[in-house]
């Protein structure tokens, strides 16, 4: 590809490294996350499709869910 969406990087980090504990570092490195409309739009037509909820969809994609809520919130609406 010419062009690695947000996506394509989350997709290629986890082939990378996996689904290993996180160390205290990882976790802290959460909270600098950022997501284009594109990738959160991937994120919520995920949950829809595989009928998840949004904490088994926080814990697939490592994020807040509360930042999902908003997200419903601001993109479904």
């Amino acid at each position: 590809k010419k062009r690695l969406t947000t996506q394509d990087v989350i997709l290629l980090n986890s082939f990378i490294f996996g689904t290993r504990k996180e160390s205290d570092a990882s976790k802290s490195n959460q909270k600098f996350k950022s997501y284009d409309k594109e990738t959160v739009q991937y994120i919520l037509k995920y949950q829809k499709i595989n009928n998840l909820n949004n904490v088994q969809t926080a814990i697939y994609f490592k994020i807040s869910r509360n930042t999902l809520a908003k997200w419903k919130k601001n993109f479904l609406s």
